[in-house]
């Protein structure tokens, strides 16, 4: 069964596990068992930044050791998930597949020890992950917030010959998401499509409230996202509120447009609450390999239909 949308990334979804702190910095108790039911998590720990500053980051790999003619899938979470949002797409690719998923800074076992959640900082911890991996052109796969980090990294140089192709499910490029934003403010006829757009991005202003996010998770919405889910939420929907909070600053805003040199495929669930389908307009002026593919599911669908998630990543060359 489809989770019910609850709000998620700029326009983007949760896990963890209880641990009620607001903000806490430490990994949500709970938020344990990785495996996937046949498969075993071999964790690591990639320590980013100096003593005092920076996160330690839970890594964890399955499926088959990296080699000549083994896939390397590296698997970013949206908010409020953590890396376990994929062990069902997991489960199906492990036995031909080498699976890298990340817990980032904001949930599940990593520990950021700053406060720092800009873009440009949740570039650096992903980068650092490929680093300790050293597996070099990586399928790099983005969901929600996972996704939008997604897009900087491959925008940014030290992807060359570590990123071999992106795969974008329900989180926009920040720069992107600006300019498609402003010359639908420009062009009279498309103010509908934006209406609808920032219908869709309410939450993203609620989050810069201070307290009454955090009320509205604890009180009202994690019973039903921990029923939904079959898993324990805990702190990290709180913890992840820092995401959105971080935009406030230009620096948190992301990147400009330059030009994505490596192929993206962008997934399109057309029943996504949170974004709309005319997000992809334009995206093809700055990618230079741009493949757009509708399913017509919700928010979460690489979760609620594992199958067809795995069959999508089987067919990328």
């Amino acid at each position: 069964m489809e989770r019910p949308d609850a709000p998620s990334g700029p326009n983007a979804g949760p896990s963890g596990a209880p641990a009620d702190t607001a903000g806490s910095g430490s990994p949500a108790e709970g938020s344990g068992d990785s495996s996937d039911g046949r498969h075993t998590a071999r964790r690591r720990t990639v320590v980013v930044g100096t003593p005092g500053q920076g996160a330690e980051l839970a890594v964890f790999e399955y499926g088959r050791e990296p080699g000549p003619g083994v896939p390397t899938l590296v698997l970013v979470h949206g908010y409020p998930d953590d890396h376990r949002v994929f062990l069902p797409v997991i489960a199906r690719l492990a036995a031909t597949h080498h699976l890298i998923a990340v817990d980032t800074r904001n949930a599940g076992q990593s520990v950021a020890v700053s406060g720092d959640y800009r873009i440009s900082v949740l570039v650096d911890d992903l980068f650092a992950v490929l680093d300790a991996e050293a597996v070099p052109g990586v399928h790099l796969v983005g969901h929600d917030w996972g996704s939008i980090q997604g897009w900087a990294a491959v925008a940014d140089p030290r992807s060359e010959g570590r990123i071999a192709r992106f795969t974008s499910i329900s989180g926009p490029d920040l720069g992107h998401f600006r300019r498609w934003t402003r010359s639908r403010l420009r062009t009279p006829g498309r103010w509908p499509e934006l209406a609808g757009q920032l219908l869709r991005s309410w939450y993203i202003g609620a989050f810069q409230l201070p307290v009454l996010p955090e009320l509205f998770w604890r009180l009202v919405v994690r019973r039903r996202y921990e029923r939904s889910t079959r898993r324990r939420v805990g702190a990290d929907p709180l913890r992840g509120l820092a995401l959105y909070r971080a935009l406030r600053s230009p620096s948190g805003l992301g990147p400009r447009l330059p030009a994505v040199t490596v192929p993206v495929h962008v997934v399109v669930p057309v029943k996504d609450p949170f974004l709309s389908p005319a997000l992809v307009k334009g995206l093809g002026e700055w990618v230079e390999h741009l493949r757009v593919t509708r399913v017509d599911a919700g928010h979460w669908w690489p979760e609620a239909r594992p199958t067809e998630f795995a069959d999508l990543l089987r067919r990328e060359p």
